[in-house]
């Protein structure tokens, strides 16, 4: 297909944050405590999560907008995350700033690259 097409724009900027929020909500409601799921299976769900979103055109071509839309959501919840000088995982950005959480997931990509930062003399 070519030209814009709204679809992976929509859930990566509307749905994926709303089924995010609706999650962290439930889950805090039940049990307000943060949630720190950075270590070895905190890392493996979230990247396992991301894979999936991003493989559907190979197991499942009828979700394959969710390739993009991922994309879409982690591009602007990192921008989001920038912004507002959030050091967590950029999974959870729009959540924990809409429920003013500081809850913390594994993140693959980042975690390294954040501690090394903390690290770092100024």
């Amino acid at each position: 297909m070519t030209g814009f097409d709204p679809a992976p724009w929509a859930l990566g900027l509307a749905g994926f944050p709303a089924v995010l929020l609706a999650w962290q909500w439930l889950r805090a409601s039940r049990n307000p405590g943060p949630v720190h799921a950075t270590g070895l299976v905190g890392h493996a769900v979230c990247l396992a999560v991301g894979a999936a979103l991003v493989l559907t055109p190979l197991y499942a071509p009828w979700l394959s907008v969710t390739r993009d839309a991922t994309a879409v959501f982690y591009g602007a919840s990192l921008l989001l995350a920038v912004a507002r000088g959030y050091p967590g995982c950029e999974v959870l950005a729009v959540s924990n700033w809409v429920m003013r959480r500081d809850d913390q997931v594994g993140c693959v990509f980042f975690t390294p690259i954040d501690r090394l930062e903390q690290h770092r003399p100024l």
